[in-house]
Parts: C-alpha cells; sequence; structure tokens
C-alpha cells in the first residue's frame, strides 16, 4: 500500500460526460485540500470513463493526491491508480487485490455494518467506508449509519475509516470527532459556487488530527 495516508478530505467526482469540466472541478477540489479523489462516474460509456480517468489521475499526480477508481478494477489498473474502491456488488476484495497487487490502495464499503468491516480488514482491505450518515441527494435511499458506529470501528479497526454520505463542513465535524480519519464528499463540494473554498472549509475539521 503507498504510505499517502487515508485521511482528511476524499473528494468523489460527480456524474459528467463533460472532462474538461471534470478536470476542472476536481483542481479546484484539490487547490482547497482534498488529498484523495476516487473516479466515480456511473453514467460515463467505457472509452469516455478510461480516458476521464486517465486524465484525473495525471492531475492527481500532479497535486500529489491519491487518486482511487470507484469499482472499475480493470479501469484502474489501466490507468495506473493507485487504488479501487469496491462495494457489496462490485469484484471480490481477494479479485481485485490479484489484479492490482500489493501496493495499491483497496478501499470496501461497509455501509453500516461493523462486522463486514471486520471481514474486509481480515481480508486485506487497506481501508473500510461507512455511510450513509446523513441524507444524501447522491444516494437518497441508502440505509442510515449510525455516528456511533464510527468510535466502535476505531476501537476494533485497525485500518483507516472513512465517513460518507451527505456530508457537509457543518455537520463533518460530529463524524471527525466520532473516529472518522476521512470524510468522502461529493454534493458539498461540488455542486458549491466556489469548489476550492468549499474544500478549504473542511480543513479546520482535521486540525486536531
Amino acid at each position: 500500500m503507498t504510505a499517502r495516508p487515508i485521511a482528511g478530505l476524499y473528494a468523489v467526482t460527480p456524474d459528467t460526460e463533460d472532462t474538461a469540466r471534470l478536470i476542472r472541478l476536481v483542481e479546484a477540489t484539490l487547490e482547497g485540500g482534498a488529498r484523495i479523489v476516487q473516479y466515480r462516474n456511473k453514467i460515463a460509456a467505457p472509452a469516455l470513463k478510461l480516458a476521464q480517468a486517465r486524465a484525473l489521475k495525471a492531475v492527481c499526480v500532479e497535486h500529489d493526491a491519491l487518486f482511487i477508481v470507484n469499482d472499475d478494477v480493470g479501469v484502474a489498473r489501466e490507468v495506473d491508480a493507485d487504488g479501487v474502491h469496491v462495494g457489496r456488488d462490485d469484484p471480490a476484495l481477494a479479485t481485485a487485490r490479484e489484479t492490482l497487487g500489493r501496493e495499491k490502495v483497496i478501499g470496501v464499503s461497509c455501509y453500516r455494518s461493523l462486522a463486514l468491516a471486520r471481514e474486509a480488514q481480515g481480508a486485506g482491505a487497506d481501508y473500510v467506508a461507512f455511510g450513509s450518515f446523513f441524507p444524501s441527494r447522491v444516494k437518497p435511499g441508502a440505509v442510515r449509519a449510525p455516528v456511533e458506529l464510527l468510535t466502535d470501528a476505531k476501537r476494533e479497526l485497525s485500518v483507516p475509516v472513512v465517513a460518507i454520505g451527505g456530508i457537509t463542513a457543518a455537520n463533518g465535524g460530529e463524524l471527525v470527532r466520532a473516529g472518522a480519519d476521512a470524510l468522502a464528499v461529493i454534493s458539498a463540494l461540488f455542486d458549491a459556487d466556489d469548489v476550492t473554498a468549499a474544500a478549504a472549509a473542511f480543513g479546520p475539521l482535521f486540525a486536531s488530527r
């Protein structure tokens, strides 16, 4: 696994077919302090997805940020991403590890289940993600996770813990205090009028870490 930590603001990209706009948004997020970018695009055709991933990888290299691909192990391998994030319906962690190798980051969605997180850690996950902690416009039907799950996870697990789902600079502090190492954010970043300022607003939440 890369030596760069899973910590701080973790930007997750919005669905868009406009690659130039996507690059501008991600650059603005990185300028505001995000240290991890996850490329997530549920509407792009395979060729566009590969092109966008390759372009974003270059942006992340320029800003010394981790670049993670959501779901698609093949794209992650093709663009030499820093890692992949998998969920319940994605390729098994073991398959991702076999494909990408031991040096890549593999994160696993564990929803609201500490049991899933234990299994993921035991199988070699580099971090686990829980959520949704708040109502989310991206996944309005997502099952809500209790904030105290983060505290329980930090007590039991040795891998970093990521929180996701409806997170803003206003409510994220509660999650960091409960134990979240990183906050994964989509709408509060990319729907903002000033993306750089929106990203920078998360910085103080991690100041005591």
